[in-house]
């Protein structure tokens, strides 16, 4: 029966074990697997993007992947660079400006010049140092082997010294029966198994045993902030006009129709916003974009212009009372100017929301956890402070404009300082300081590489259920505790009565295993519990 045990133990043990290895992205995924090459006048030819030299010329189109790191030698063009960087909000990019690899160009074109090319580039460089993470080797560490391992040349001296002095082989037969091996080989496995049931059943992928040790002495929590604190998309937070002008809704109304079927997110935005408030949409005249300023159109007979501060004074716009434009830039949100026939009418005001549930996560953990919290982004420094400031997060524990390199190196640095890490994130520029960090989360809905790399997968995508998933790894925590009790105090009782006045070995072997049992069934109350709760 103890061999059945030691066995059955081993089984489940290996059952908590990670069994998916991480797929990290190719480099061709990440940069694309095709570049338009340009040489001298020919038309430009499609090659593999594995086949680029520093130097070439390359031409990216509208809805294409940028395949170097370079620099734009023609064209303008709105870049989306959320997926590397973290940035929420486009970039317009023009003559002598750089790209990065792995962008997206959102509208517009661009003729660069190749200045790094396949694995140099930064997104190359990125899945390089992902490579080299220390991820592989996520296996729980051996509880059992480390407490049972230490406890058995005691029991085989102390049988040695009661056989020698006792001359009684019954009673040296029972102390070593009654080792702490088997119900510790298996109750401390057993609760691995049970919690990462447990998780799974609540919609959290918990990739393995020693993820949940490692989760259960978080005291750290590093968030990235696009998409994961923040919804990652455009929305619409106020209209605002100047007094004795025209309405809310009419502004709305004038920016929608001038924007309308524009490829680009604010303006895509403004249109889903006027259409959520059920305004008519009248259609458009003659309308001009200027890339990554603005939309001058006809509407209704109006001449509206919708764009950015430089764009209507570069239109000769009159602005009436400059304490009204003073006021109405006050505030952190990002702003586009609307005009109507030369004059200033009011702004438009939109930001990437915060999620519904990130206030309440990171209260919790500040509060009830006492857990510290980070943000790190890609973002810049403006947009960082403001998104901290509403959640509470102090400015010393901000860092804006972090590419993944910097993002590992953060990681790294805090975990050297003695704190054990979570980091939260969603994106291939998350991947890096996902795989440095001692607890990796992420989402269902994250890219690829990140949800491969991450330990801890949110399957419903809430980030609430970052406090589930530290909940359970508390509770088996305190399941562990209880189980090596329940194991050691009967075992270490029967050991003294077997030492001193004797113990019939087999009562000491049905304490023995009676005390691995009871381990066994502590260890699967909370998957009993989570059945009855459903009931």
């Amino acid at each position: 029966m103890v061999i059945l045990l030691h066995e059955l133990g081993d089984v489940i043990r290996e059952k908590t074990a990670r069994a998916t290895e991480v797929r990290t992205a190719s480099l061709m995924d990440a940069i694309g697997r095709f570049a338009w090459v340009v040489v001298d006048d020919l038309p430009p030819k499609q090659i593999p993007s594995d086949r680029l030299q520093v130097g070439d010329k390359v031409v990216v189109y509208p809805g294409e992947q940028i395949p170097v790191d370079g620099t734009v030698l023609k064209g303008e063009a709105v870049i989306d660079e959320q997926g590397l960087t973290g940035e929420a909000m486009p970039l317009v990019k023009r003559v002598g400006e750089s790209v990065l690899a792995s962008t997206l160009v959102r509208s517009g074109q661009l003729y660069l010049q190749a200045d790094r090319v396949g694995s140099q580039t930064r997104a190359a460089l990125s899945i390089e140092l992902l490579q080299k993470a220390p991820v592989y080797d996520t296996r729980m560490a051996n509880y059992a082997e480390k407490v049972a391992d230490r406890l058995i040349w005691p029991s085989l001296l102390l049988a040695g010294i009661v056989l020698v002095t006792s001359r009684d082989s019954a009673r040296a037969a029972a102390i070593l029966t009654l080792d702490f091996v088997t119900g510790i080989r298996v109750s401390i496995p057993t609760a691995f198994w049970g919690a990462l049931n447990h998780t799974t059943r609540h919609g959290i992928l918990v990739r393995s045993g020693r993820t949940l040790e490692q989760l259960a002495e978080v005291d750290t929590v590093v968030f990235d902030k696009t998409g994961t604190l923040t919804e990652g998309e455009i929305a619409i937070a106020a209209v605002r006009t100047i007094p004795g002008g025209m309405s809310e809704t009419e502004l709305l109304k004038l920016a929608a129709a001038a924007e309308m079927r524009l490829n680009h997110p604010v303006a895509e935005a403004i249109v889903n916003y006027a259409a959520q408030l059920d305004i008519t949409i009248p259609p458009r005249g003659e309308w001009f974009y200027d890339l990554g300023l603005g939309v001058r159109a006809e509407i209704e007979g109006h001449q509206v212009l919708v764009g950015s501060q430089r764009f209507l004074e570069q239109q000769g716009v009159n602005w009436g009372d400059n304490s009204l434009i003073a006021q109405m830039t006050t505030t952190q949100m990002t702003q586009i100017y609307v005009a109507c026939d030369g004059n200033f009418q009011g702004v438009i005001e939109y930001t990437d929301p915060l999620k519904p549930e990130s206030d309440r996560l990171l209260q919790a953990l500040q509060q009830n956890y006492g857990i510290q919290v980070h943000l790190l982004t890609g973002d810049n420094p403006q947009r960082a402070a403001f998104v901290a400031e509403q959640l509470g997060i102090p400015k010393s524990r901000v860092y804006a404009e972090a590419f993944p390199d910097e993002k590992a190196r953060i990681v790294r640095d805090l975990h050297r300082a003695g704190r054990t890490v979570a980091f939260v994130g969603d994106g291939l520029n998350d991947s890096v300081a996902l795989a440095y960090a001692d607890v990796s989360i992420s989402f269902a809905h994250g890219s690829d590489i990140a949800r491969e790399t991450a330990d801890v997968v949110l399957m419903n995508n809430n980030l609430l259920d970052v406090l589930e998933a530290i909940d359970i790894a508390r509770q088996t925590r305190n399941l562990i505790d209880q189980n090596i009790a329940l194991v050691v105090a009967p075992n270490l009782a029967a050991l003294g009565l077997a030492s001193t006045v004797g113990l019939n070995p087999l009562v000491a072997t049905a304490i023995h295993n009676g005390s691995a049992i009871a381990a066994g069934m502590n260890s699967l109350r909370p998957l009993v519990q989570h059945q009855m709760d459903n009931r």
